[in-house]
């Protein structure tokens, strides 16, 4: 498996080998021994699997847990194809802002790990695109934030020859200045204390 570092801190596009033959392909998306040579740490206890269909064009995001408790997320595209964004959103961060996307289809199967706090929106390329999720908490309504995927501050990279279609909550989202100006952004030390606590090095013993 490839790993290549993105522009956010802290995300990863990770690529495994796909294997062919006449009757089909086999892949492993995740695999932790690559990702703990990569990152020097176990991935997070899943506590909930996401499964998504789209038509083409569909946008979801920019969306966000609020931190606490912080969500980390393992996605890729089962089917398909999707331009996957992660954008941070973290007040302190080094790369506070920073915009990165990477493309997972149904050929390659690039995943994206997306650390605590950062922001997630995927824009599907085909009709019937499938993303798939591992993410480290449970969905709780009232903890999960949107930000407005077409704020020109943001700049995400969603292609020009696709009509956008956004879901009604998506659609009145407030943008990334007036979220930080509410207060409502995560604190990048709050998540890096909080993804060191989901994700400990390898050298610590997991209790049993």
């Amino acid at each position: 498996m490839k790993v290549r570092k993105l522009a956010v801190e802290g995300a990863l596009e990770l690529t495994p080998r796909v294997f062919e033959d006449a009757r089909g392909l086999f892949v492993s998306p995740f695999q932790e021994e690559a990702f703990a040579a990569a990152t020097g740490r176990r991935l997070f206890p899943v506590a909930q699997t996401n499964h998504s269909r789209s038509s083409r064009g569909v946008v979801r995001g920019v969306h966000y847990t609020t931190t606490p408790p912080g969500t980390a997320k393992y996605v890729y595209c089962a089917r398909g194809a999707a331009l996957d964004i992660v954008v941070d959103i973290r007040v302190g961060s080094p790369t506070y802002g920073a915009v990165d996307a990477v493309l997972l289809d149904q050929a390659d199967f690039r995943c994206m790990y997306f650390p605590v706090g950062v922001g997630h929106a995927f824009v599907a390329l085909a009709d019937d695109t499938v993303m798939s999720y591992m993410l480290s908490g449970s969905y709780v309504a009232e903890q999960e934030l949107a930000l407005r995927a077409l704020d020109p501050a943001l700049a995400l990279p969603i292609p020009d020859d696709v009509e956008p279609l956004l879901s009604d909550r998506d659609r009145v989202a407030i943008t990334l200045a007036e979220a930080r100006a509410q207060g409502l952004l995560p604190r990048y030390e709050e998540c890096r204390r909080i993804e060191a606590a989901l994700m400990p090095p390898l050298d610590v013993a997991v209790p049993a």
